[in-house]
């Protein structure tokens, strides 16, 4: 789907970056360009961010309790 419209950038682009390491939105803005022409995708683009950041959080924490 896309999230940016303005800058044609869908929530798996955000999704791959957020798993590559980039967690801010300013870093996202900079590889992707999203947020920032109009920015009205900016909180979109945060929330997509930290759901994928609280998915890797959760599979950090079943692989330590695993391996506990």
């Amino acid at each position: 789907m896309y999230v940016c419209i303005c800058k044609g950038v869908t929530d798996r682009e955000i999704q791959s970056a957020v798993e590559d390491g980039i967690h801010t939105v300013r870093g996202l803005r900079k590889q992707l360009g999203c947020t920032g022409q109009c920015g009205k995708c900016k909180a979109q683009v945060r929330e997509i961010r930290d759901e994928v950041i609280a998915v890797q959080c959760d599979m950090t924490l079943n692989t330590l309790a695993l391996s506990s």
